[in-house]
């Protein structure tokens, strides 16, 4: 796999899941969801006003969830 294929995802503490590299976002309903953005940043406190999209208010309401194994280390994503 290229180094440009790869797709990693990074659980931030108490933040969102970082997702780099090349993936198409598909709703429940199997409709694509539109994203212009890398890397992308998702939602995991569930607050968020622009779902799945990250807006930070996972500060505000106090969200906490680990990192990955405790630390910030980034995961590969088999394809």
């Amino acid at each position: 796999m290229d180094a440009k294929d790869a797709v990693t995802i990074t659980p931030y503490r108490d933040g969102p899941l970082l997702v780099r590299g090349p993936v198409q976002l598909v709703g429940s309903d199997g409709a694509p969801i539109p994203s212009d953005r890398d890397p992308i940043a998702l939602c995991r406190c569930g607050k968020s006003r622009v779902k799945p999209f990250c807006d930070g208010t996972h500060k505000l309401v106090g969200f906490r969830a680990p990192s990955a194994d405790g630390d910030l280390r980034s995961l590969p994503v088999e394809r």
